[in-house]
């Protein structure tokens, strides 16, 4: 299944639980969804304008509209920084009234976001970002972890190897939140 059809089937899940949901929890008479996404970097061919257009699919696909109430998206380049990410997730919720942020390509921004959208009590899609933190540490009521995460590529590929009699590790991990985070993960399943 690609990932742009992965992201139309968590967000019309979304739509679905927002459908479900008190009135009086979605700001206002718009259910605003806010895609934050890498549209200038390294994750634009995996995420960029294809996750905007899913999004815009599942919004069509769930009719436009939930009963007594239009959808309207928002996209935001978080340009995988952090702290972009984070000061546009405040603007968004404070000032805009976003009900809930998808997406999320990127471990660092999508912890950073999720922060923010759970002590706002907003709902953060993470359909890219793999950090174990997201489900474990961090894992909050209002963050929904799509797809997979470091601990199931490490139990998979890790145990994997592991069966077939690898004994001499060595990692050579990317610098930022998802590589630490996988090689914790891989690390822990080669000791165990």
């Amino acid at each position: 299944m690609k990932r742009a059809t992965l992201l139309s089937a968590a967000l019309a899940c979304s739509l679905s639980a927002f459908a479900g949901a008190a009135s009086a929890a979605i700001s206002g008479d718009v259910v605003k969804i806010g895609v934050m996404t890498d549209l200038s970097g390294v994750y634009l061919d995996y995420a960029g304008k294809g996750s905007v257009e899913a999004a815009r699919m599942a919004i069509e696909d769930f009719g436009n509209g939930l009963p007594g109430k239009k959808i309207e998206l928002v996209t935001a380049d978080h340009q995988n920084k952090a702290d972009i990410g984070s000061a546009r997730a405040r603007e968004w919720i404070d000032r805009d009234g976003v009900d809930a942020i998808v997406d999320l390509p990127n471990s660092s921004v999508a912890l950073a976001v999720s922060r923010i959208a759970s002590e706002k009590k907003r709902i953060s899609l993470i359909t890219g970002g793999a950090n174990l933190r997201h489900t474990n540490e961090e894992c909050s009521p209002y963050i929904v972890h799509y797809v997979y995460d470091t601990y199931a590529l490490a139990n998979v590929a890790g145990k994997a190897m592991v069966k077939q009699g690898l004994k001499s590790w060595y990692f050579l991990t990317a610098d930022y939140a998802f590589g630490a985070s996988l090689e914790t993960a891989t690390a822990d399943v080669v000791k165990a």
